[in-house]
This record gives structure tokens, C-alpha cells and sequence, in this order.
């Protein structure tokens, strides 16, 4: 619609959804490792005894499989009620990667390009250090990401 606001979950304005980790509003200036942080939290999960996380995308819960058992962590869901699922789209979720990598887009945002790409959960071997997504009809698409000392 012309001149409608942008979209916003729950009342949000762009200076809510757009903060920076000390929650202040956004400068668009980004530090240097921002789009790298995967293998910085990926390693600091593994040395507090995580072997996998998997999110289940639509409902933005993640399960975090612990040397001590499951911890899960439910976020915003992306819908609610009965949705159609978007075809798998490899090229789509490439994009959504390389936006998140390059420091472009939020987590949720992330999460957000990965739901619209049909991507319905995805699985991080912390071990393994590779990062697999998945479709409703079985498709898969997997990166590894590089090792980090922290």
C-alpha cells in the first residue's frame, strides 16, 4: 500500500526493532565481526557442553541439546494458525545467509528470510560445525561454518 507504514510485529516502530546490543537506536554502523557470529556463539555453546541447536523456524523455538539434557527457548512465533508453507528455495535461502553473514540483517530477520525461503527448521552440529536447513518436503541445504578461538 503507498504510504502505509512499515510492516512492524506487535506496535514496534523501526527504532524498537532496530537497536543495537546496548539498546540504543541504530547508527547502520555495524562492528566488523557482526554477520560472523555464528562461529563465535556456536563455539562458546560448545564449551558450555551444547552438541546441537535446532530451530523449529515457524514457531522461532529453538532446542539447544545439552551434556546435561534439552533446554528449549520459545521466541515471537512468525504465524499463528494455519499457514501455507513456502516451497523450498535454495536460492532464496542462500540470499537470506549471505545477508545475515555480511552483517545486513538481524537474528529474527534471519529467521524471518529463512521461513519465507521454506525453510521449516534447521539443525547446528557444534561439533561438526555445519549448519543444516530444512524444507517441509524433505529438501536440505548445508554450510559449514569455520572454527573460532574465543
Amino acid at each position: 500500500m503507498a504510504g502505509s507504514a512499515p510492516h512492524t510485529r506487535h506496535g514496534e516502530n523501526h527504532e524498537q526493532r532496530h537497536r543495537e546490543p546496548s539498546g540504543r537506536p541504530g547508527t547502520g554502523v555495524r562492528h566488523p565481526a557482526e554477520g560472523r557470529r555464528l562461529p563465535y556463539l556456536a563455539e562458546a555453546l560448545r564449551q558450555a557442553g551444547v552438541r546441537r541447536c535446532r530451530m523449529a523456524v515457524p514457531s522461532h523455538a529453538m532446542l539447544y541439546l545439552t551434556e546435561a539434557g534439552a533446554v528449549a527457548v520459545q521466541g515471537e512465533p512468525l504465524c499463528t494458525g494455519m499457514v501455507d508453507v513456502a516451497p523450498f528455495d535454495r536460492e532464496a535461502l542462500v540470499a537470506a545467509l549471505r545477508s545475515d553473514q555480511a552483517g545486513e540483517t538481524s537474528f529474527p530477520e534471519f529467521v524471518e528470510g529463512c521461513w519465507k525461503a521454506g525453510v521449516v527448521w534447521y539443525d547446528v552440529d557444534l561439533n561438526a560445525r555445519t549448519c543444516t536447513y530444512y524444507g517441509a518436503d524433505g529438501d536440505d541445504y548445508t554450510e559449514s561454518y569455520p572454527g573460532v578461538d574465543i
